[in-house]
C-alpha cells in the first residue's frame, strides 16, 4: 500500500467523519460470526487480545479469505478459487470475488463496499455494514448456521384491480384538504404586501 500523507482541510473531515462511524463492538460481533460461520482463526497477527480497533479488524480480513470463505459457506461454490497468496493483486482479486458473491446472493449494491475501504483501511464502517447485511440476507435465505443482522423483509407485492385504481383518482389529497383547498381561489396574490389592520377595523 503506498504511503497516504496526513490529510487536511475537507479530507480530514471526511476521514475523521468515517472514523467516528467504525463502532468496535459491531465489528468484533461482525468477526464473531464470521469465526462461527467459517471456523476460521480471526485473531490480529502478533495479538493475542484479539480485535482492539478498527486497524485490527482491517488486518484481519484484508487478505479476503475470511470474506470468501464466508460467502462459500453461505451459497458453496460462489468463489471458485481463494487466493492464499500474500501479493496485494491476489489479496485485492479475492475482495472482489467476495463482493460479487454478495451480490450474486442478493444484497443490493449500496449495502456493498469498495475494495480500497477494506484494503487501504479508509471507510471501515462499510465493512461492518455490508457483513451485517449479509447475515440478514442468510436469515431470509433461512441459513441453518448462525447469523446477525436484522432479516431482510420478503416482498409483499400488491395487485390492484382497474376499478380499484379508478376509485382513487377520485379522492381528494391530504395537503389538499378540500376542494377549494386545491385551487387557487380565495388565495392571496403572489407578491401582495400583507394587510396588518388594528382591531375593530
Amino acid at each position: 500500500m503506498a504511503y497516504q500523507g496526513p490529510a487536511y482541510g475537507l479530507s480530514r473531515d471526511c476521514m475523521l467523519k468515517a472514523q467516528a462511524k467504525f463502532n468496535i463492538q459491531d465489528a468484533v460481533v461482525a468477526l464473531k460470526w464470521i469465526r462461527d460461520v467459517t471456523q476460521l482463526n480471526l485473531d490480529p497477527p502478533g495479538s493475542d487480545k484479539g480485535v482492539q480497533d478498527q486497524i485490527d479488524f482491517a488486518n484481519v480480513l484484508k487478505d479476503g479469505i475470511a470474506l470468501c470463505t464466508l460467502i462459500n459457506r453461505l451459497q458453496p461454490g460462489t468463489v471458485s478459487k481463494i487466493n492464499t497468496m500474500k501479493a496485494p493483486f491476489k489479496e485485492r482479486e479475492n475482495l472482489e470475488m467476495f463482493l460479487k458473491g454478495c451480490e450474486l446472493y442478493g444484497l443490493k449494491r449500496h449495502d456493498l463496499f469498495q475494495v480500497n475501504d477494506l484494503y487501504e483501511k479508509k471507510n471501515l464502517y462499510t465493512i461492518v455494514n455490508c457483513i451485517f447485511a449479509l447475515g440478514g440476507m442468510a436469515k431470509k435465505k433461512a441459513f441453518d448456521g448462525p447469523t446477525i443482522g436484522v432479516k431482510v423483509a420478503d416482498e409483499n407485492k400488491r395487485i390492484f384491480s382497474k376499478e380499484k385504481l379508478e376509485m382513487g383518482k377520485t379522492i381528494i389529497g391530504l395537503q389538499s384538504g378540500s376542494n377549494q383547498g386545491a385551487s387557487q381561489r380565495g388565495m392571496t396574490p403572489y407578491g401582495a404586501p400583507r394587510q396588518i389592520l388594528p382591531d375593530g377595523r
